[in-house]
C-alpha cells in the first residue's frame, strides 16, 4: 500500500520548488491535496498531479493571511472529509538590504509570511486534526534559523522562529496525537535561491555552491520532498517537536582552518 493512501493534505507554497515537489510525491503516495501559492503557477502543480492520476485543487491564496488558510483547511474538509497531513512550506527571502538600514516593513512582510503563516496552518490544521487524535504537521525552517551565514536576518529570524514555534506547538498538543515537526534544508536550488545560482553560472563558479558542506553540492526540491514524506507517514510515528537539518552536512560542523578534518593516516 502507498505511505499516504486514503488520506489527504495539504501543502503551502506549492507552485514551485520544495513546494511543489513535495505535493507531486504526496500525491504518488496516494494523498489528495491542497495544495496553496500565491502565484497562479499553483494551478500548474495541480496539473501535474491530475495528469499523473492523482487528485489536486489548487488555491490562488496567501499563505499568511488568516482567512485564506483557514479556507484551504475549510476545501479539504469539504472536498476528501479530513485533512491528515499539513505542510507548512511557504516562505520569501526579502532583500539583501545592508543590516543597519532594514526597515520595519520589510521584517513585517517576511514575519508574516515565513512565521506567522506557518502558526496560521498549525492552528487550522491542528483543529481539525486534534478531533481525529491524529496528524501530521510539517513546516519549512532552515540551516538559516540554526545559526547566522545562511541568509538576511530577518529570514533568518522568521526560521528560527519557525523552529521555536514547532516546539512550543508540538507541546501545547501535547495528548491530541498531533505531531508538529520542522525540516531545515540547506542550500537547494529552487525559485527563491535562484539568483545565487545563476551568478555563480554567469561567474562560470557553479561548481563551487554547496562546497561548504561534507557532501561539496547542493541540493534538489526532491530530496526535501522524501523527508517531508518520511515526515507525514506512519514511518515516523514517534518524531514530534523536531527540527530536521537536511543539508549535506552543513549543520554538523564549525569553522574549520585547513582544507580538511580527515585523517591522513
Amino acid at each position: 500500500m502507498k505511505r499516504l493512501e486514503g488520506r489527504a493534505a495539504l501543502v503551502t507554497g506549492a507552485a514551485s520548488g520544495i513546494g511543489r515537489a513535495s505535493a507531486k510525491l504526496f500525491a504518488q503516495e496516494g494523498a489528495a491535496l491542497v495544495v496553496l501559492d500565491r502565484t497562479p503557477e499553483v494551478e500548474e502543480t495541480a496539473n501535474a498531479i491530475r495528469a499523473a492520476g492523482g487528485t489536486a485543487i489548487a488555491l490562488t491564496a496567501d499563505a499568511g493571511s488568516d482567512e485564506d488558510v483557514a479556507r484551504a483547511v475549510e476545501t479539504a474538509l469539504h472536498e476528501f472529509g479530513r485533512l491528515d497531513a499539513c505542510y507548512a512550506n511557504a516562505g520569501i527571502s526579502g532583500s539583501y538590504t545592508p543590516f543597519l538600514e532594514m526597515g520595519a516593513d520589510e521584517w513585517m512582510q517576511i514575519l508574516r509570511v515565513n512565521l506567522v503563516g506557518v502558526y496560521l496552518a498549525i492552528k487550522h490544521s491542528a483543529r481539525v486534526m486534534t478531533s481525529k487524535g491524529k496528524g501530521s504537521i510539517i513546516c519549512t525552517a532552515s540551516v538559516a534559523g540554526l545559526r547566522s551565514g545562511a541568509g538576511p536576518a530577518p529570514y533568518s529570524a522568521s526560521k528560527a522562529g519557525v523552529i521555536s514555534l514547532v516546539q512550543t506547538s508540538a507541546n501545547f498538543l501535547s495528548g491530541t496525537g498531533v505531531r508538529v515537526n520542522a525540516i531545515c534544508p540547506g542550500l537547494i536550488e529552487t525559485g527563491m535561491t535562484r539568483p545565487i545560482f545563476e551568478r555563480a553560472r554567469d561567474r562560470g563558479t557553479e561548481g563551487k555552491i554547496g562546497q561548504l558542506n561534507p557532501l561539496k553540492r547542493h541540493g534538489v526540491p526532491e530530496e526535501i520532498a522524501r523527508v517531508a514524506l518520511f515526515l507525514a507517514g506512519d514511518e515516523s510515528s514517534y518524531v514530534n517537536g523536531q527540527a530536521i537539518p537536511v543539508d549535506g552536512g552543513l549543520s554538523s560542523s564549525l569553522p574549520v582552518a585547513g582544507t580538511s578534518t580527515r585523517s591522513k593516516s
